[in-house]
């Protein structure tokens, strides 16, 4: 089993602008070790630990403590994708392979059409050049936003991040909008969506039965081959634990066949960010 999307931070390091005091169950420091120590339990054997911060140490503090952890399979980091140094920076960053792409925070920059601006996409087009994919961090107002990168960059790999971060609850199902944005999203081959972070999305009283109708539909648009299962630990723990969010999500994907659990749970992050056993 891998988990396609979990993170490890150290306070002291300082790049963490969002960890204030609404996040102070989590405002402390999460290391392989602590992964390594529930994992077991949970058949997790390899993960994909995603950015927290934007920045370049970021990227490298991740990638040093990947060589300490045969647990990480692989790394999505952070680049300023609208640098005129892009390109030097992706030379040195990408020797590493380790490193399988690079994620901007775009849901906290206002201006919703910034990954269209025409530095952005040259940055994207190098990126993909240099063989690495985009996690999109996105709400539903980025939806069209992607739809029109994938039709531009069509030979970049792209993985949407918490199925693009619906508005629903226990009672309220995801809007129209939502699953309108996510189909078409679905229509480009080379995108790819993570079943993670709904958790959190859907807030106190979230359930299997709550999170279902937007699992149901990633599942029906993108198919299993197409969707991979992510923790988000520890920011998880804001809202349960791993052990409750991955029975939730076994039983969010009861109805598949094998075949396609196995990619949910291992196979579709294999194939997208191109893992493999780490020496």
């Amino acid at each position: 089993m891998i988990d396609a999307h979990q993170h490890f931070w150290q306070t002291d390091r300082g790049d963490y602008g969002w960890m204030d005091d609404s996040v102070a169950p989590i405002r402390r420091d999460f290391l392989p070790g602590d992964l390594e120590r529930i994992a077991p339990a949970l058949g997790i054997t390899g993960t994909v630990v995603v950015q927290a911060a934007p920045t370049v140490a970021e990227t490298e503090f991740l990638l040093s403590l990947a060589r300490g952890s045969e647990m990480i399979l692989g790394v999505v980091g952070w680049a300023a994708l609208e640098s005129p140094d892009l390109g030097a920076e992706l030379d040195r960053l990408a020797t590493n392979p380790v490193l399988k792409g690079l994620r901007p925070m775009l849901q906290d920059i206002p201006d919703t059409g910034w990954l269209l601006r025409a530095e952005v996409v040259r940055g994207l087009d190098m990126m993909a050049d240099a063989g690495l994919s985009l996690d999109a961090l996105i709400q539903p107002r980025h939806l069209g936003v992607i739809d029109t990168l994938a039709r531009r960059l069509p030979h970049l790999p792209i993985v949407i991040d918490h199925c693009a971060k619906p508005v629903f609850g226990p009672d309220t199902p995801p809007d129209s909008a939502w699953r309108d944005g996510i189909a078409r999203l679905a229509g480009h081959p080379q995108i790819m969506c993570k079943l993670s972070g709904l958790a959190n999305e859907c807030g106190p009283g979230w359930s299997a039965a709550a999170l279902a109708p937007v699992a149901a539909h990633v599942l029906d648009v993108f198919g299993p081959e197409r969707v991979m299962w992510g923790s988000d630990w520890p920011v998880l723990e804001l809202a349960g634990d791993c052990s409750a969010w991955l029975a939730c999500a076994q039983s969010l994907t009861a109805g598949l066949d094998a075949a396609g659990r196995a990619a949910v749970f291992g196979g579709t992050a294999q194939r997208f960010y191109r893992l493999s056993p780490r020496p």
